[in-house]
């Protein structure tokens, strides 16, 4: 089911009363079962829907090649029939999501955004020279991680390592280049139009996405609070589903309809 091209669909009903409407978007070269550990943790009133999204590990090598893939955020939220209560958007469909939900027009939006594990940086001198090569060169081990962690079966170090390095040639450079760019991108959004409840979760142990970045960014919303979670990595909805639905729930609750720069930390 869905519409602008792009097939959104169900993956749990809402168990109570409701429902709430929650459309979970996955990173770079990942895949909507990403959320099935926060799909058997979410709340009995959320309605969950997931989207195959063009970056996604099956998804054409051609997404990266021209156009705006923050425009696909909006295309998302569009196909979940009567509209999505809440958008969940991880690593680099976080950034798109806060980029695209600050300029669009308040029809249609969502009522609340958690962005998980977001690439942000408040100042363009923040970036450096150095900075592109670290992340090319360790653009692989995000994906080693998902592997580790998603694999049913346990893999050898050698075997996860070909297997990212399988994942990473398909995303190619062009893939890498559009990550990059909306990282850059990051210190212009006006995060003064996401006048919205957006709760922001990063794991304290991330490697790729540093948890203070989380932090600035959270600060920097009209209505923004952060969650960080003990003993976690790169992706929390994974390592720390419990947690990370009770953030969640907390945010539909409306916790998070107050901003708040101090950070929560969940043991």
């Amino acid at each position: 089911m869905g519409g602008n091209g792009l097939a959104v669909r169900m993956e749990r009903p809402a168990r109570g009363a409701g429902p709430v409407r929650v459309l979970a978007l996955h990173g770079l070269a990942a895949s909507a079962t990403t959320w099935t550990a926060f799909g058997e943790h979410a709340p009995d009133e959320v309605e969950l829907w997931t989207a195959e999204m063009p970056w996604g590990v099956g998804g054409p090598t051609s997404w990266s090649h021209r156009g705006d893939p923050s425009e696909w955020i909006g295309r998302a939220l569009c196909a979940v029939p009567g509209g999505a209560d809440v958008l969940v958007a991880h690593s680099f469909s976080a950034v798109l999501a806060v980029e695209h939900l600050a300029r669009a027009p308040h029809t249609g939006r969502p009522r609340a955004l958690v962005a998980v594990s977001p690439f942000h940086r408040r100042d363009p001198a923040d970036f450096h020279w150095d900075d592109a090569g670290h992340y090319l060169g360790i653009f692989q081990e995000v994906f080693e991680e998902a592997l580790g962690i998603a694999s049913a079966r346990r893999l050898s170090p050698q075997t996860r390592r070909d297997m990212a390095l399988l994942v990473r040639d398909r995303v190619g450079p062009y893939g890498w280049t559009r990550f990059w760019e909306s990282y850059l991108r990051s210190p212009f959004v006006d995060l003064g139009g996401l006048d919205l409840p957006v709760l922001v979760v990063a794991g304290e142990q991330d490697r790729f996405a540093p948890p203070s970045e989380a932090g600035l960014l959270a600060a920097a919303l009209p209505q923004g609070r952060l969650e960080l979670l003990r003993d976690c990595g790169h992706f929390p909805m994974t390592e720390r589903p419990g947690p990370f639905a009770d953030a969640v729930r907390r945010l539909i609750a409306g916790s998070a309809a107050q901003p708040s720069a101090a950070p929560t930390r969940v043991s």
